[in-house]
């Protein structure tokens, strides 16, 4: 079990390098959704972001068990994980809504805002709504 918890420099690491991947993905996407690119057509486009958001999420759970915190018992997680929703579903409109482009940017905004929230929470470990 000792082997296992030595692992948690690693693997937060990991989850770290995976944000900012999948953060880099979402604006990379985004603008080329903006610009109405044929590049958003491709597979790679369309299956990356799936992959990456998995391996987030697993290495995420990981490290709950590591740190024995759980979301629903410890406030700052389970606020996490409403932020995380919030960026999902203002990214999903941002990208897939059939709204105007000004909608669409703020939408962005929105979702990288409710990001900047989650990072706070993982950082200072101290829940603001639930607190």
């Amino acid at each position: 079990m000792e082997t296992f918890y030595s692992l948690y420099p690693a693997v937060k690491h990991l989850h770290l390098t995976l944000i900012a991947v999948s953060v880099l993905f979402f604006v990379v996407r985004f603008v080329l959704h903006l610009r109405q690119s044929a590049l958003m057509g491709k597979k790679v486009f369309k299956v990356a972001p799936h992959v990456i958001d998995t391996f987030l999420l697993l290495s995420g759970l990981v490290l709950c068990f590591m740190i024995k915190q759980y979301p629903f018992v410890d406030p700052w997680l389970t606020e996490k994980i409403g932020a995380v929703v919030a960026y999902i579903a203002l990214g999903v409109i941002a990208i897939k809504a059939n709204r105007n482009k000004l909608f669409k940017v703020f939408a962005f905004l929105g979702a990288i805002g409710w990001l900047v929230y989650a990072a706070k929470l993982a950082h200072f470990k101290q829940a603001v709504l639930l607190g």
